[in-house]
């Protein structure tokens, strides 16, 4: 394969890693099912999907810049003045806590997670229905400004589920912040904000195994800033989407999207 085709394969992977990271769809399970279908095991390898993740990090970072310098300003004059109830001081540390976890589980059984379509299949159906249940119950009567510490825990622990293939990290989260109670767009924003150190740090990780040649350096350049424009047209649409609208299109979609998956394992359309 040529240079030219690699960096169109990255492109398009990084269109399709940028839409779906920051929707509650799962990104990992599209970038699989999208580079299975198609046959790209070149530049479909984990190392490399992963890496383009990079565009994701720059994207939401640029576009949360603003929240995260006041959480960290806040945060360093709660802790000067010691007043621990201070909004940003609890944000801080909440996220803090609540990406530990996620971290912890991840890098000991990054090995082990199974990949594979089944796998997607049947998380994308579950987490639809959490997502529905989430909905259902959900009071949404939470504004940004009543988050507190143990929020950041509860939410932070919904990113262990999407540490298998086809869960979602912005679905696990956004799902818990709807079971606590948050408003639709506080809880998105919440799930961003608190994914971001999470992202960033398994990002970097993987990032590293991504330069291996000149080719698949240019090619990732071109993955990593078509993942940071469709990333950040993302999280806009959603923010805005939310506003007015629930996160029904969302459920519909992945048991279909999931449904879709096991029709094709039952019929041999596609390999598990």
């Amino acid at each position: 394969m040529n240079l030219i085709q690699e960096i169109f394969r990255a492109i398009v992977l990084g269109i399709v890693q940028g839409i779906t990271e920051f929707l509650p769809i799962s990104s990992t399970a599209h970038l699989l099912v999208f580079t299975k279908i198609f046959g790209w095991t070149d530049v479909g390898q984990k190392y490399f999907v992963d890496a383009i993740q990079f565009g994701s990090v720059i994207a939401v970072v640029w576009y949360f810049w603003s929240d995260i310098r006041q959480i960290l300003t806040g945060a360093w004059t709660a802790f000067q003045q010691k007043d621990w109830q201070r909004e940003e001081w609890k944000l801080l540390v909440g996220i803090t806590v609540g990406t530990i976890p996620a971290l912890a589980v991840g890098f000991l059984l990054k090995d082990i997670l199974p990949e594979s379509i089944l796998v997607i299949a049947i998380m994308s159906i579950a987490m639809s229905l959490l997502l529905a249940l989430a909905e259902k119950i959900g009071s949404r009567k939470r504004g940004f400004e009543s988050l507190q510490v143990i929020d950041g825990v509860l939410v932070g622990l919904g990113q262990m589920i999407a540490l298998l293939p086809g869960a979602s990290r912005s679905g696990s989260t956004l799902t818990a912040a709807l079971f606590l109670g948050l408003e639709r767009q506080t809880a998105a924003r919440f799930s961003f904000l608190l994914g971001i150190p999470t992202l960033t740090i398994a990002t970097l990780y993987q990032a590293s195994k991504a330069f291996t040649s000149v080719d698949s350096v240019i090619a990732l350049i071109a993955g990593i800033i078509s993942t940071f424009i469709f990333s950040y047209l993302s999280i806009a649409w959603l923010l805005r989407y939310l506003q007015r609208r629930s996160t029904w299109v969302f459920v519909w979609y992945r048991l279909g999207f999931g449904g879709l998956l096991l029709f094709g394992l039952a019929f041999n359309l596609v390999k598990g």
